[in-house]
């Protein structure tokens, strides 16, 4: 923390399963049950088709990339990723699924070369392999000292909040949750005695006030809260009026950050009432290049989101995000010209919100006095 200020970072969706994991150093079985690919090699091929060769294996960090130095430069008191891949050897593949992810044990070098302080769970891919796969997972990043949120043993450690300590006395709460509308099934959730997600059905005022008054039991003073959502479709820029009006519910509930995510790319910026609500931040890490049909989106183009809070208050005190492109199954810096599309698309989508350019292709986000969204 510097100056009263408390630096996140976050970021979409990290999926180190399936074809990168086929890159790191300890691939596990490359096996898949989908209707039209059954090796996950195969994705490293479209991906080598699109962008050239892959010297597999790689260095662990390799996936990364440039957003190393990057994370070194913004120095964040806090990294909060979404994980979303089972961390198993199982091949127990959750049969109501058309698509699973997982990457072997060995392979967690790859995720703590980004050294994340908190790993979200609370997603439709957190059970692919079962909950055995769940429990494995669990094992797996507490063996390496990596905090998870949103997803546990049984419902108290699913729906508890990661915490985060940062200096003077303020904390980080990282609460997690998944929705149906990302895809996750009712039966992953935590219960009483079986392990599982965060679940919410749906986005609705009394889900909200629920996740309020459990941050409320938690929440000491000074403590800063996040909220991580994993929600809705994977494809474009609509943001359904009920996550809106969701978001802003934890938000008048005293949420500081809302952290959406599900989206293969950015959904639309809001600061509301002072606080950051990121609606879909993207994909961060996949093995979707050369996959072919929305190019529209760019989601090759990701972000990497640095909001500062005031730490006496909460409020945002500033966001600066840095445009990275996915090329070779590896984060690169973004062109000057990538930079000015995504200035220019969520200037579009984010009402409200002036999306400013700033050094080095980097984009900044401001509210505006006008144009809110509308509820």
């Amino acid at each position: 923390m510097r100056g009263g200020v408390v630096t996140l970072f976050l970021c979409g969706d990290v999926m180190l399963g399936r074809g990168v994991d086929q890159i790191l150093p300890c691939p596990g079985d490359p096996a898949l049950r989908e209707a039209w690919v059954h090796d996950a090699r195969s994705y490293v091929e479209l991906a080598e088709a699109a962008s050239g060769p892959i010297p597999a294996p790689v260095p662990s960090a390799w996936p990364w990339g440039e957003a190393l130095p990057v994370l070194a430069a913004a120095a964040p008191d806090v990294r909060i990723v979404n994980l979303e891949t089972a961390v198993t050897r199982g091949d127990a593949f959750a049969p109501e699924k058309e698509v699973h992810y997982r990457m072997h044990p060995a392979n967690l070098p790859a995720l703590e070369a980004a050294r994340p302080d908190v790993c979200v769970l609370a997603n439709n891919h957190t059970l692919d392999f079962g909950r055995a796969g769940l429990l494995e997972t669990l094992d797996a990043l507490t063996g390496a000292g990596l905090p998870v949120a949103g997803a546990g043993r049984d419902a108290e450690s699913a729906y508890a909040p990661a915490e985060c300590p940062v200096a003077d006395g303020v904390r980080v709460l990282v609460f997690a949750l998944g929705m149906t509308s990302s895809g996750i099934p009712g039966s992953w959730a935590a219960t009483a005695d079986l392990a599982g997600v965060a679940y919410v059905p749906a986005a609705t005022a009394e889900a909200a006030a629920a996740v309020v008054e459990r941050v409320r039991r938690v929440r000491s003073p000074g403590d800063l809260v996040v909220v991580s959502v994993h929600w809705g479709s994977n494809w474009g820029y609509h943001v359904p009026r009920e996550q809106i009006r969701f978001a802003r519910a934890l938000v008048d509930g005293g949420v500081d950050v809302v952290h959406g995510h599900s989206s293969h790319h950015p959904r639309p910026v809001e600061v509301y009432r002072d606080r950051l609500i990121l609606y879909g931040c993207g994909d961060f890490i996949d093995d979707y290049e050369g996959i072919s049909g929305y190019e529209q989106y760019r989601d090759d183009l990701r972000i990497a989101y640095f909001p500062s809070l005031t730490a006496a208050t909460g409020r945002l005190a500033d966001l600066r995000m840095v445009p990275l492109r996915a090329r070779r199954m590896r984060l690169e810096p973004a062109t000057g010209e990538d930079s000015a599309w995504l200035r220019a698309t969520l200037a579009r989508i984010s009402t409200g919100v002036a999306i400013t350019p700033g050094p080095d292709g980097t984009l900044g986000a401001a509210r505006t006095t006008t144009g809110a969204q509308e509820p």
